[in-house]
């Protein structure tokens, strides 16, 4: 690929059977911005991703030196993403929507620029600064589903976005998602020996155990506090739960989910969802 190229961004058909980056089922504005090997679709309202898919193939994965140089992206204007000034002189941490080192693979010089793309504002969201037990969990769920796909094959696509949700806390113009999600698809064989995928579904929540609190930027005060964030619990989710509390199209993700959720017990979805302390805890 040359410099003149356009980035070829993620592929439908990487996994050998059509596994297509979600959509809003509100059909809302978006802005595709494509990267080596992986997609972002931008809500230029949210100034956030409202879905990301990357395409890993496990086999020819590099390690390559960080780059480290966030910068917005040229192609939208930056009134319509989350750039620096989100994160200037407070606790909030520029989190990769995309990990750096999925899209990292292929020949030197693409995997190169594959690590400097991941530096891309619309590929980050705002996190909570402190790491712990849940948050290295989260960010071990694809090395940990991708050796398990590689019963299978060596390739995998991951779709991870914020939740945007209307209530959200806002600060400096952007609201700070408390939830993310994740869904990891990988090649498998259907029951009729065609080619399918399976996946499962993933949820990080950084909500604040706090009293209720009024975080409104009316008027945008340039001092204000950010909202606090509270410790990360990451959940293993039903795919179908994921679309619900987003509002996306999942489209075959919802029937590959391999995750046997458990019955529904008292009242709302979070039920069925398992808190996981560790990653042999995950159900594949």
């Amino acid at each position: 690929m040359s410099a003149a190229e356009p980035a070829p961004g993620y592929d439908d058909d990487f996994l050998g059977a059509p596994t297509a980056v979600p959509i809003p089922a509100d059909g809302r504005v978006l802005r595709e911005l494509t990267y080596v090997h992986f997609t972002v679709l931008l809500d230029p309202a949210r100034r956030l991703a409202v879905a990301t898919g990357v395409n890993i193939d496990g086999s020819a994965l590099r390690d390559v030196a960080r780059s480290d140089d966030w910068r917005l992206d040229p192609r939208v204007g930056a009134d319509e993403q989350a750039g620096p000034d989100l994160y200037r002189d407070n606790d909030l941490d520029r989190g990769h929507l995309v990990r750096r080192s999925d899209p990292v693979w292929g020949a030197p010089a693409v995997a190169e620029q594959a690590d400097r793309d991941t530096f891309s504002y619309a590929n980050a969201a705002p996190q909570a600064a402190q790491f712990n037990q849940s948050m290295e969990l989260w960010l071990g769920l694809e090395d940990y589903v991708l050796t398990h796909a590689d019963t299978y094959d060596t390739k995998l696509s991951v779709f991870t976005a914020p939740v945007l949700a209307d209530d959200d806390p806002r600060y400096r113009g952007v609201g700070i998602p408390r939830l993310f999600w994740k869904v990891a698809a990988w090649s498998a064989p259907g029951p009729d020996g065609e080619p399918g995928v399976a996946a499962t579904g993933y949820v990080l929540d950084q909500t604040p155990q706090l009293d209720d609190i009024d975080f409104s930027d009316v008027g945008e005060p340039p001092a204000a506090d950010p909202p606090p964030l509270g410790p990360f619990r990451t959940f293993q989710v039903p795919v179908e739960d994921i679309a619900v509390l987003t509002g996306l199209d999942l489209g075959p993700l919802v029937a590959a989910d391999r995750f046997a959720a458990p019955a529904p017990v008292g009242v709302g979805p979070r039920d069925r969802w398992v808190p996981l302390g560790s990653l042999t805890e995950v159900r594949l």
